[in-house]
């Protein structure tokens, strides 16, 4: 199943150089995924590429609309504690 991402990706052209399959282009105000030529890397890579290199946490969803890198999944710190962590940051 193809790829989707959605708003909150910021341009930062990391992903579509990767994409085997040139199903990654610029659009605004987002990149996009051609459903059609997106085939989660399968062939080429164990895991979607695009994903691999997002810097922005649930921008990317599977087939299924699920995020990819789900909040807290870069960063280590779940969402439910994001407040915590964040006040204790800048306690320093």
């Amino acid at each position: 199943m193809a790829h989707r991402i959605i708003d909150g990706c910021v341009n930062c052209w990391a992903c579509e150089p990767l994409c085997p399959n040139q199903a990654i282009q610029a659009a605004t105000p987002h990149f996009l995924i051609d459903p059609a030529k997106c085939n989660d890397c399968d062939g080429h890579y164990a895991d979607p590429q695009c994903a691999s290199i997002c810097p922005i946490e649930g921008v990317i969803l599977d087939g299924n609309g699920q995020a990819v890198n789900p909040p807290g999944s870069l960063t280590g710190i779940p969402p439910d504690q994001w407040a915590t962590a964040m006040s204790e940051i800048r306690a320093r």
